[in-house]
This record gives C-alpha cells, structure tokens and sequence, in this order.
C-alpha cells in the first residue's frame, strides 16, 4: 500500500528529498506521491514536521 499526503501538508518540501525513489512531487496545492512509483518504504514519514504522511 503506498502512502498518501494529507491535507495537513504545508509544501516545505521536506519529503521529497527523503523519498528513495523520486516519487514525490509538488502538486496543485500540497505535495503528492506517486502510489505506482512508491516503494512503502515509509522515509518520508519521519520528515513530515506536521505528520501528513500516512499509508493510503
């Protein structure tokens, strides 16, 4: 199951850099991950200063 970011996102873009395999991305108005690129690796969780990142 990959994750998802919520709505709790504030765009500081902390997660993308985190992210293994590229799969996050600036969206329209939070970050978003790519679910069939996602590895469920769960890196991007411990970045997230707000915790909007959770399995989808």
């Amino acid at each position: 199951m990959a994750y998802i970011i919520n709505a709790d996102c504030i765009n500081c873009g902390a997660c993308e850099g985190t992210c293994p395999v590229d799969c996050i991305a600036p969206g329209d108005e939070i970050y978003v991950i790519d679910a069939d690129a996602c590895i469920d690796c769960a890196a991007c969780v411990d970045s997230c200063p707000v915790d909007a990142i959770q399995p989808g």
